[in-house]
């Protein structure tokens, strides 16, 4: 039997675990005490730091604009991952449905390869540059691409639709997020298909089941894993949407368009000109940790209701 003396041991995990406690625990154990106290600058050495216990938080949830933020991500959450698990399941399923079918499990064609390569690019690029695109080359209502297509149509009201306008801001950015974000759940659904055994696609096919049933009683009971690692994933995306934000609303905060990253960055560094905020790093700490415990919440209630019971190639 092959034994390994810890000393080895020792040497190849010492740095992981030291990168790990710097740039992970540290910082969270450092913005979780910071909570707890008046920091008026991030900078600001520990003797400078009042005790104030919960003040933070209980400013915050008397702040309309965290409030608003909340809700923000609550609808991005909600709204935008039905949408986008929705798409990225059909996605995957159908560029997988050559392979499932077949008794060899041959892989994907080109095509089904091209397609997934065309459907994950978005994710590739930056947001940045995404948020940039959508702005100028689809929202624009003068050029815009939805302006090009409803005035081709005849649609006239709807070409000259100003997509950037208070009410509908929102929604222009989630369209816009969502769009570059299927590409990469599409590719975690993927997975979890092809690891189901093709003896059950091939036994349901035997049955006389159709392509319907075999999604509801093949896919989807294997993929309960997989789909709670999506729903993790999707609550991590979205609590630390912050970009976004700030491309649509680049000048001071908008209660279209900010999320809890977007007004903890407005309290640490003052970054718009709005005169109702003042920099407060205590309470951006404390966004972190209420952003931290949004997504434990979400693992450990994904994990008791999704049991990971898929099936073992």
């Amino acid at each position: 039997m092959l034994t390994v003396k810890k000393p080895v041991v020792a040497v190849f995990l010492g740095p992981a675990l030291l990168c790990y406690a710097l740039v992970f625990l540290y910082p969270t154990f450092r913005t979780t005490i910071m909570s707890f106290f008046a920091v008026e600058s991030v900078s600001d050495p520990v003797r400078k730091w009042a005790f104030t216990g919960f003040a933070n938080y209980k400013k915050l949830f008397t702040t309309p604009v965290f409030l608003q933020s909340l809700k923000n991500i609550g609808r991005i959450w909600f709204c935008g991952g039905i949408g986008v698990m929705a798409l990225a399941l059909l996605f995957a399923v159908i560029l997988t449905s050559g392979s499932t079918g077949q008794k060899n499990g041959r892989s994907a064609g080109r095509t089904t390869k091209f397609f997934r390569s065309v459907i994950y690019l978005p994710n590739v690029v930056s947001a940045i540059a995404m948020g940039t695109m959508w702005i100028n080359y689809v929202y624009n209502p003068n050029y815009g691409l939805l302006h090009s297509i409803f005035a081709g149509l005849g649609f006239k009201a709807a070409a000259a639709t100003l997509w950037t306008s208070p009410g509908i801001l929102f929604w222009s950015m989630l369209a816009a997020y969502c769009f570059g974000m299927v590409g990469y759940h599409m590719l975690i659904f993927i997975s979890g298909i092809e690891q189901i055994p093709r003896d059950y696609y091939e036994a349901a096919l035997l049955e006389g089941a159709t392509i319907f049933q075999r999604f509801v009683y093949v896919t989807i009971p294997n993929m309960r894993g997989v789909l709670r690692t999506n729903l993790v994933m999707w609550t991590v995306f979205t609590v630390g949407f912050f970009v976004w934000g700030q491309l649509f609303s680049p000048v001071n905060l908008s209660n279209d368009t900010v999320a809890p990253m977007n007004y903890m960055y407005e309290l640490v560094f003052g970054a718009s000109s709005a005169a109702n905020t003042a920099r407060d790093t205590g309470a951006g700490a404390a966004i972190g940790v209420i952003l931290m415990m949004m997504v434990i919440a979400v693992f450990y209630a994904s994990t008791f209701i999704v049991k990971n019971d898929d099936a073992e190639v």
